[in-house]
């Protein structure tokens, strides 16, 4: 994880040096997040909130890092009560997206994405122990710029590696059935 930290200061201390094309922001917004694969999960709110560099590249194209805490994980329905049992699952997620402007307005992007783990809790119990520490996804999205500063965005990430620290899959069908992060995102950003 230390790597990982230094990697993302390293991006952004280059991005001071090409300080007119770059810029920097702060985002947050909400998630909706289940597991995918093969299960009866149902979907959690949570949020997101974080920094970002945009990096121009060429005149449409920029490279956008960013650091985020997220809230994610999935509800299932309890059997034999009302009640849901509810996992969630807090990360420190690293995007990397290429960032493409459509339009001055409209934008679409999409890259790899890695998370951590900071906490997992079943109805506020610990169970951190039985999830993976990192989370491998892809994002893609769009965005709309209101003003050169204010943005909105929505964003789908694609869960690549399963959640659950179970070992080895038995065979490939193991692999795509197993629970993986499945977040939708709903952001407001803006950059200085």
């Amino acid at each position: 994880m230390r790597k990982i930290i230094l990697s993302a200061i390293a991006i952004f201390a280059f991005g001071f040096t090409n300080a007119q094309q770059t810029r920097f922001g702060v985002k947050g917004g909400l998630n909706i997040t289940s597991f995918s694969g093969d299960n009866d999960s149902n979907a959690l709110i949570g949020f997101q909130v974080g920094g970002f560099a945009e990096i121009k590249v060429i005149e449409r194209l920029s490279i956008q890092p960013e650091l985020l805490f997220s809230t994610q994980g999935a509800s299932f329905d309890a059997i034999g009560n009302n009640n849901d049992i509810d996992y969630k699952l807090n990360y420190i997620n690293v995007p990397v997206l290429a960032k493409f402007y459509v339009t001055k307005q409209f934008t679409v992007e999409g890259g790899p994405q890695i998370g951590f783990l900071v906490s997992a809790k079943r109805d506020g119990n610990d169970i951190k122990d039985a999830y993976k520490s990192t989370d491998l996804g892809f994002n893609f999205g769009a965005g709309y710029n209101f003003t050169d500063n204010f943005s909105v965005g929505i964003r789908y990430t694609v869960g690549l590696s399963g959640v659950v620290d179970g070992g080895d899959y038995d065979d490939i069908y193991d692999y795509y059935d197993s629970a993986k992060n499945s977040v939708l995102a709903l952001t407001a950003a803006y950059k200085f």
